[in-house]
């Protein structure tokens, strides 16, 4: 990913936003905050923007935390560290309660608010406000450079939707110039939404054909001029997307940035799932791996995985993992994984451990060991950390209803998710 750095580098803050409560990736997000999901067999979600900014020269870079931020703190703390000369930060900004606020955020634009104090005790010309749970790869560099060229207040990223995703997402109008006229959250009417069309011009402008029916949705990437910024937020609005937004359109110069690589909002454990095993196709729409521009995680300096006598077709296998006479096919194995022999995982997502048993520890009898047992059939399914599965154990979605629930597993979009920390008993059928 190749930048050409428009601005000096202390004169951009990266605003990324970390402290929502991810109810749509529950049980994922029981034990840890949305951001702190892992992704990709060794990732959190919060990898993503913060290498992105790395990547693009931005190395001012706050995290707003608020809801379950244990987890995300240590991984942000043990993984983001830089010498004393660089003078590249990534802060983390917990919410609290001092003398001028007793309330938690309300809301992404609540929360910046809580902490422009923070933010204005540096001389920052530009504020980019990112989302941390978000899969995509982008340059932050052209939208700024976009936003540097055209003089606008405020650019918003935007990339092209079809008719059936438009409902989930703020959809912007925009004049020629890509000057946002129009702003409207998640509409779902059929006459707003055949207004809020791309139009002809636009669409040959992008290459696509005439016929189709696209929307430029919000990404939730803005970019502030400072004072614009400080004007934007004089008021009591708690969200971007539902109040500042529409409100900004109005009175300030709005412009469209047009995004057209691959990007996929982590809303749902359907959109997780699909992600993540997508990340297995041979020419995946999305790739960890880029010639200069790397995703950065935690340094876990975990031993190579050890394999023997196994199948794999189509997976991703972590660090550290030990697959004996197992098949597995189109799935994710995380890091520090254990599969026992004769088992079977298709579609799956394995986040693995965080730790090993000591081969020293004193046996129980109520504690399965961490990872899978022997004999084991396992489909569309995705297995939280640390669990400990028996042996004989299938689990399958097959004939049960969403939102149901068991001993250590819950059924979400069609996905078992064996919850973190579970203990699936030998001969156990899911």
């Amino acid at each position: 990913m190749e930048t050409k750095t428009i601005l000096s580098l202390s004169r951009i803050g990266a605003i990324i936003m970390g402290g929502g409560a991810g109810t749509r990736l529950f049980p994922l997000t029981r034990d840890r905050a949305k951001p702190a999901v892992p992704i990709g067999g060794k990732y959190r979600l919060v990898d993503i923007p913060i290498s992105n900014c790395l990547n693009s020269d931005i190395h001012a870079i706050y995290v707003l935390t608020q809801f379950n931020s244990r987890s995300l703190h240590r991984h942000i703390n043990e993984t983001y560290k830089f010498d004393s000369f660089h003078g590249s930060f990534v802060e983390v900004l917990a919410a609290q309660q001092t003398p001028t606020g007793a309330h938690w955020y309300q809301g992404t634009a609540d929360a910046v608010r809580q902490n422009l104090c923070t933010f204005l005790e540096r001389d920052y010309d530009y504020f980019i406000i990112l989302s941390g749970d978000q899969l995509y790869r982008m340059d932050y560099q052209a939208i700024l450079r976009q936003h540097q060229e055209t003089g606008a207040d405020l650019t918003i990223a935007c990339i092209p939707v079809n008719h059936a995703a438009a409902p989930q997402f703020g959809i912007m109008e925009t004049d020629a110039s890509l000057r946002i006229t129009r702003f409207v959250e998640k509409p779902k009417e059929p006459s707003i939404l055949k207004e809020l069309k791309i139009k002809p011009s636009l669409l040959t402008q992008l290459q696509e054909k005439l016929e189709e029916t696209l929307y430029l949705a919000s990404m939730g990437i803005y970019v502030f001029n400072r004072k614009v910024l400080l004007d934007c937020l004089d008021n009591q609005f708690p969200d971007f997307g539902k109040n500042v937004i529409p409100a900004a359109i109005t009175t300030h110069d709005v412009r469209a940035f047009i995004f057209r690589g691959y990007w996929e909002d982590i809303g749902t454990i359907r959109s997780f799932f699909n992600a993540n095993l997508q990340l297995t196709d041979s020419s995946p729409p999305y790739s960890f791996y880029a010639p200069g521009a790397p995703i950065y995680t935690h340094t876990h300096f975990l031993p190579t995985s050890i394999i023997e006598e196994a199948l794999i077709r189509r997976a991703i296998i972590s660090d550290g993992c030990r697959i004996h006479g197992a098949q597995i096919e189109r799935s994710v194995i995380g890091i520090r994984s254990i599969i026992r022999p004769g088992t079977s995982l298709k579609n799956t997502i394995m986040m693995g451990a965080d730790f090993y048993e000591s081969e020293y520890q004193e046996p129980s009898e109520s504690l399965y060991p961490l990872g899978i047992g022997s004999h084991c059939n396992i489909e569309d399914a995705i297995i939280d950390k640390n669990a400990r599965i028996g042996d004989h154990v299938t689990i399958t979605p097959q004939g049960k209803t969403n939102d149901y629930k068991g001993p250590g597993y819950e059924v979400r979009d069609g996905i078992v998710i064996i919850l973190k920390n579970a203990i699936i008993p030998s001969g156990t059928v899911i």
